[in-house]
């Protein structure tokens, strides 16, 4: 069968992919369209197996609310340009969609759930490899459910670079939750409360403390009432509640929460990369090494 441009337009259209791939695609199955698409599927599962070993650190995080359920997930590229793509944002929204509705409890679960369009999540994201050219995943998600009294606040800053998501319990002020949130953001807490705080935490942080002022030369005798005072302070900075509001700095974030009858539950805190091992190019010996290869 004669392969035609508008056939070649069409294959194009349906998979985002080169004008020569989609000649080729169509070539080989003799201009049958729905082989010419599982042809360009499985040159797109190579490409994207092709770079399976490179780091994806970039990319963006993100939050979609809707009525008493929500979720925060991580998507990861290779840079940050292509973060930026409007097939990466696209293919962003719809996995944001299906994990909404389908709560999956874990990223392998997620990974091989199906989606609307009867592709399972890897494959989808295979795909969008293969019309974007970076190695793409879904790194981590948090899907939350609140009551009808309860409020969610969502925030993303610098475009997704951060999301938080707080959960304002026994309060329906979403804007409380919102500046909250945005608290989290600029401070990164790592608890709510002193409560979570593990034993094993404290006490390292004591003997810390205790070090320091004996360093210092204080006597003994006030050494542990110094410490106490000290550790006070270690509180404030990992413990949201003792934090002093962004917005407010003469009041606590514990109290600006019970302003709206309500009390912080739990809040997530996503940052692009966070935790990623970032490889380190060094220009110089790759340039060299290109040389040495001649």
């Amino acid at each position: 069968m004669a392969v035609t441009a508008q056939m070649v337009k069409e294959l194009r259209a349906k998979t985002g992919a080169g004008m020569m791939d989609c000649k080729k695609a169509l070539v080989e199955t003799d201009g049958n369209m729905e082989a010419a698409l599982d042809f360009l599927r499985e040159k797109g599962l190579s490409s994207a197996s092709k770079k399976a070993d490179r780091i994806a650190a970039e990319g963006t995080t993100s939050i979609l609310v809707k009525d008493n359920e929500a979720v925060i997930f991580e998507v990861n590229a290779e840079t940050d340009f292509v973060a930026k793509n409007e097939g990466f944002q696209t293919l962003v929204k719809e996995l944001g969609e299906h994990l909404i509705t389908t709560k999956p409890a874990t990223v392998e679960e997620a990974n091989a759930s199906t989606m609307s369009n009867g592709l399972t999540v890897a494959d989808h994201i295979s795909n969008a490899i293969a019309k974007i050219g970076e190695k793409i995943t879904l790194r981590r998600f948090e899907v939350r459910t609140k009551s009808d009294a309860d409020a969610f606040g969502p925030y993303l800053h610098m475009g997704g670079r951060i999301s938080v998501l707080v959960v304002l319990e026994n309060s329906t002020d979403s804007d409380a939750a919102r500046d909250i949130a945005m608290h989290i953001a600029a401070l990164n807490p790592k608890y709510v409360s002193r409560d979570e705080v593990s034993a094993e935490e404290v006490e390292h942080e004591r003997k810390i403390l205790t070090e320091q002022a004996l360093n210092e030369g204080k006597p003994e005798k006030i050494v542990a009432k110094m410490v106490e005072g000290r550790l006070g302070k270690y509180f404030e900075d990992i413990c949201l509640l003792d934090q002093a509001f962004v917005k407010n700095s003469d009041q606590k974030v514990r109290d600006f929460a019970a302003s709206t009858g309500g009390s912080v539950k739990e809040f997530i805190r996503y940052e692009v990369g966070e935790g990623i091992e970032k490889r380190e190019d060094n220009f110089a010996d790759e340039v060299m090494s290109q040389v040495n290869k001649k």
